[in-house]
Parts: structure tokens; C-alpha cells; sequence
């Protein structure tokens, strides 16, 4: 295992994908990284849908406007249920999207431990998904999660940081 600073450091943003295949073994261990996230009173209310066929890939790239994704041979969904998600009794907040964005952060790890590049998709028609997915309707769905081997360098984005004066508060 690597030092995980240095994992979290090195992983980023990959906007330009070699379409390589992911071999079983691998796509094994980036959902099993998914599956071992925390998760709020550990109710796992998510779900990983897993893209792999052309014609399922197809579908998805018709719900975003990210068609660098395209050579992904692998793009998992993420979502979570909220009727099985925990509720802050304070102030009622359902936590369904941070459990699911623990898992897709997890598989993001794992997927550059593995040597693999993934980028988070937000951007993506949640309605035009649920009509071609059915099964994904009841599901927030948080994000999409392309993989594939890096065919591009961070852009200078990567390495910037604001301050930790603008970042850290110590109370």
C-alpha cells in the first residue's frame, strides 16, 4: 500500500482516456473499495451500476455532455436510496448523496492505486438516465465514474491550493 497522502496527492481529474480494457479483477476491487466506505449508522443505502457493454456506455454518454468519457471501457454509477439512508435528527438532513460521494471517493482511490484514471462526472441528466435505467429512478444519483488508463498529464489545476488561512479554522 502506498502512503496515502501520497495516493491522495497523485490521484486527480483525468480528462483524457487510452480506452484500455479493465480487466474483471480490477472493476472487483474498485466496487469492493466502494463496498467497504463508510456510510451514516452503516445503512449502505447506495448502489453501483456498472457500465460496460457498448451499448449500455452509449446510453450513458447520451445523458452528459462529457464526451471525453467516451474511450472509458468502464463507467460505474453511483447513488444511494434515501428512504435507507440515516436522517440527522437535528435538522432533518438525509445523508444519501455524502454516503454515496464516500463510496465514488473511495473507487476513485483504489482506481488510481490500481494505475487506472477516473474522473467524478456530475454533469449528467439524472431524468434521461432514469428513463433508459429505470432501475436507477429511486436512486439520488450522485455520480457517473469513468475508467480507463491515463492518456493525458494533470492540467495545472491539479496542484493548486488555496491557503490553509482560507481553508482551517481553529476554534
Amino acid at each position: 500500500m502506498k502512503d496515502f497522502l501520497e495516493l491522495a496527492k497523485a490521484r486527480y481529474s483525468v480528462r483524457g482516456f487510452d480506452g484500455c480494457e479493465i480487466p474483471q479483477e480490477d472493476i472487483d476491487k474498485i466496487i469492493e473499495a466502494g463496498m467497504c466506505a463508510p456510510t451514516g449508522v452503516n445503512n449502505q443505502p447506495i448502489k453501483i451500476w456498472v457500465f460496460r457493454s457498448e451499448e449500455a456506455r452509449r446510453n450513458l454518454l447520451s445523458c452528459t455532455k462529457m464526451k471525453f468519457i467516451e474511450p472509458a471501457k468502464v463507467i460505474f454509477a453511483v447513488g444511494a436510496d434515501p428512504e435507507q439512508a440515516w436522517v440527522r435528527p437535528f435538522d432533518g438532513k438525509n445523508i444519501a448523496d455524502i454516503d454515496a460521494a464516500i463510496v465514488i471517493t473511495h473507487m476513485m482511490l483504489e482506481i488510481h492505486d490500481l494505475g487506472y484514471g477516473s474522473t467524478w462526472i456530475g454533469h449528467f441528466d439524472v431524468n434521461a438516465l432514469a428513463e433508459l435505467y429505470p432501475e436507477t429512478k429511486n436512486y439520488s444519483m450522485v455520480g457517473l465514474l469513468p475508467v480507463s488508463g491515463i492518456a493525458m498529464e494533470p492540467s495545472e489545476r491539479h496542484a493548486k491550493r488555496k491557503a490553509l488561512s482560507e481553508v482551517v479554522t481553529e476554534l
